[in-house]
């Protein structure tokens, strides 16, 4: 299952998570204001920057703002 680090104002966010779940992706969603340990993993990821929507993967990369395609990609679903 995917993490996707997010913040409830991202619209990005939004169309990613909706995105998601018509493509049936699981995931597991993080939002980093209530989360600090999470907003620091989102900085250490983007080069100081709390970028969102940033997600990890189960093999443990991240991808920042992906589109729906690129994360089918890193999973490898057609």
């Amino acid at each position: 299952m995917i993490t996707m680090y997010s913040t409830t104002w991202c619209g990005y966010c939004t169309r990613l998570k909706s995105q998601l779940e018509r493509a049936g992706i699981a995931y597991r969603e993080i939002n980093i204001e209530h989360d600090p340990a999470s907003a620091d993993y989102v900085m250490q990821v983007n080069g100081g920057n709390q970028t969102v929507p940033t997600v990890k993967f189960p093999d443990g990369t991240a991808l920042t703002n992906p589109t729906l395609n690129q994360v089918k990609a890193q999973l490898a679903i057609a």
